[in-house]
């Protein structure tokens, strides 16, 4: 596709319906409109047609002869073996070596203990609002449905996310081949093999999708994991300290450009946060039946994962907690659009959020019981990764014969 023709995909709504006015109070929070220019529209839309060029050109490396054994190559030096990596390796790999001159890696390792201290509501607020949430936004959903996500099981999928999430929130996990940065890069590259795989896919639409998997959805994920995040903690009743918001953002803004989003659209702030995330909502069409239908099956989620004693029951709590939080993020009306009416009052958070932020409060700022709460939090959140997995091994994706990355 011609870029330079500034084909738009027919996904993005038009200029003229992104324009709607910024509250007066949201407009001195963030200092400007929230609406995008007609230079950051075009920036945005752009963006739909591009994909991440350097493990793009790797991935188009390995296709070109044997690729069964230049993949086990690249695997290789994603585990921090470089020894007699091939040029096309090392050519990526410099890619990666100077990281952007703003990293700071105390404010890093700042965000990773703030994750921690909040437990399993950073798990509520990422799956129970971002990610059912994003299901709304129907543009983002097309390669989810074409890879399989409707019928390959969602807990599989959820569990393998929440294993990369673990990964890029452990202490140092981002330092050079640390869990996070090789969990990364690996999930980067199936990224790309998606992308090239439905690219070719005789039922992809470019015209009105532009590129699978384009450095747009990239960013607005990415903001689903620090903005959206931040956002849904404070709707929970947890305070979010401004500098607790930075180092969440600088933390998801480094990994995220080890996954390859291109540096201009990395945040350094919470409000040039929310700004580039309303967006990235330009781009994106309204929900359609891949929305109810990917709902459904994350709704469904719980009642698979394994509890050990009281099973049955647990996965029956679990089921309706998390759509009572959904409720709670999102309203009536947008989970009605999901395919979700007549769900009641959402008990489950108006009995708990009030607790749970009473209880963060104070093991947050009281003299000498932070530690404790990072310890606590951080097991409650392995805990739930666990019961997603049961059994299976705790790994990051790896594609199988069905799937578009599968090589």
């Amino acid at each position: 596709m011609n870029q330079a023709e500034h084909i738009i995909p027919t996904r993005a709504r038009p200029f003229e319906k992104t324009g709607k006015k910024t509250p007066f109070w949201l407009k001195s929070l963030l200092g400007r409109e929230l609406a995008p220019s007609r230079d950051e529209y075009r920036a945005v839309t752009d963006a739909l047609w591009d994909g991440d060029q350097p493990m793009d050109d790797l991935v188009s490396w390995m296709f070109e002869e044997n690729p069964k054994q230049r993949r086990a190559q690249v695997q290789k030096a994603f585990e921090g073996d470089l020894t007699d990596a091939p040029q096309a390796v090392l050519d990526f790999f410099e890619t990666l070596s100077t990281p952007p001159a703003w990293i700071d890696f105390s404010l890093i390792e700042e965000g990773v203990d703030f994750i921690h201290s909040v437990g399993i509501s950073a798990g509520y607020v990422l799956r129970d609002l971002a990610l059912m949430g994003g299901y709304m936004l129907s543009g983002f959903n097309q390669s989810l449905v074409m890879t399989g996500a409707l019928n390959k099981g969602t807990a599989q999928r959820i569990a393998e996310t929440g294993k990369w999430w673990i990964d890029c929130t452990e202490h140092n996990g981002m330092r050079r081949f640390g869990p996070g940065y090789k969990s990364t890069l690996h999930v980067r590259m199936v990224h790309s093999l998606v992308r090239r795989g439905l690219d070719k896919h005789p039922d992809w639409d470019h015209s009105r999708w532009g590129r699978p998997l384009s450095q747009i959805d990239m960013v607005a994920t990415y903001l689903g994991f620090s903005v959206v995040m931040i956002l849904g903690l404070r709707k929970m009743g947890i305070p979010v300290l401004p500098r607790e918001s930075r180092a969440v953002i600088h933390l998801w803004s480094y990994v995220c450009w080890i996954m390859g989003v291109e540096a201009k659209w990395l945040v350094q702030s919470e409000q040039e946060g929310m700004v580039l995330l309303n967006h990235t909502y330009a781009t994106q069409s309204l929900p359609d039946d891949t929305s109810k239908e990917l709902a459904k099956s994350l709704s469904e989620e719980p009642l698979e994962r394994s509890y050990g004693r009281f099973q049955s029951l647990k996965r029956k709590l679990s089921y309706h907690q998390h759509l009572g939080m959904s409720q709670y993020f999102l309203g009536k009306d947008k989970m009605a659009k999901l395919g979700f009416e007549d769900l009641g009052l959402p008990w489950y958070p108006l009995v708990s959020n009030a607790p749970r932020a009473l209880v963060y409060t104070a093991g947050h700022f009281l003299p000498g019981q932070r530690k404790r709460q990072q310890k606590l939090g951080r097991q409650a959140q392995m805990d739930m990764l666990a019961s997603m997995f049961g059994e299976k091994e705790h790994a990051i994706i790896n594609p199988d014969t069905d799937h578009p990355a599968h090589v």
